[in-house]
């Protein structure tokens, strides 16, 4: 009775994996990543990767379904803006993309499926596995959009659309280099039902330094050990960092910097 009832087990798992509405756009993903990331660039093969993303981008539509996000365009498309492995910026978080003029505004629009499936495959780059937790990680916010770092500086205490599973704003700065800074990139992340909204905004709020944090940072790059300078400054970013979230609810700018986020979840569509 063993065999048949494995048998069974197998059917059953079989047709929950063909089940999966994502599955038919990550098996195209993959077929095309495979093909482009083993091609030698030319003008002919960087036709069919333009000609492969507006493919993705017609199965993500389908997919995810009409979107409309105020102040961003009507039509989004794919977030993933490279197929060739080892190209900077590979492996954004798979789903619609939008953007404003100069990228001042940024939203991707995906579904929990994609964003599980996409959660695994950046398990090595220390993106927590459980949704809730990955999206208050600043792991997500670098490795989802664009191709530079994000350090996350503080949550904001947004509420909760009434529709929303969860809501998520932090507050944080964004960059190639020193990410020590005034923060003032908000993102934010909402979930309902199936669907996943992050809508990310540059240049969002205006903060202040906190002194008290200041001081953290200087006694930290003060000190002797460890005498690796790039560990060092690491050890001093993230007593910086923690020291900042501690100290952002009492200072003068945050009110703002919450009120700001609100108004970014209200652009969501949210119904």
């Amino acid at each position: 009775m063993r065999l048949p009832a494995f048998l069974c087990l197998l059917a059953l798992a079989t047709r929950a994996y063909a089940a999966a509405p994502e599955q038919p756009y990550l098996d195209l993903r993959d077929r095309h990543i495979a093909k482009f990331s083993k091609a030698k660039e030319s003008d002919e093969i960087n036709k069919q990767h333009d000609a492969a993303l507006k493919e993705l981008s017609g199965v993500l539509r389908a997919l995810v379904g009409p979107v409309t996000i105020k102040g961003l365009p009507a039509e989004g498309k794919s977030n993933v803006d490279t197929l060739f492995k080892g190209d900077s910026g590979f492996g954004h978080l798979d789903g619609l993309g939008f953007a404003s003029e100069g990228d001042r505004m940024q939203a991707v629009v995906t579904t929990t499926g994609l964003l599980k499936h996409w959660l695994g495959e950046h398990r090595e780059d220390g993106l927590p596995q459980e949704i809730g937790a990955a999206i208050r990680s600043d792991r997500f916010y670098y490795y989802a959009i664009q191709d530079s770092a994000f350090a996350k500086y503080a949550e904001l205490p947004v509420t909760k659309p009434a529709s929303a599973g969860a809501a998520v704003a932090v507050l944080g700065v964004r960059g190639n280099g020193d990410l020590k800074g005034l923060p003032s990139e908000i993102g934010v992340v909402a979930i309902q039902g199936e669907k996943v909204f992050f809508l990310a905004a540059t240049g969002a709020v205006k903060t202040a330094e906190i002194p008290a944090c200041e001081r953290v940072w200087k006694q930290m790059m003060a000190r002797k050990t460890p005498q690796d300078a790039i560990a060092l400054e690491d050890q001093a970013m993230e007593a910086y960092t923690k020291c900042f979230a501690k100290e952002a609810p009492s200072q003068s700018w945050f009110a703002a910097a919450v009120k700001k986020a609100q108004s970014q979840l209200d652009l969501l569509p949210l119904r």
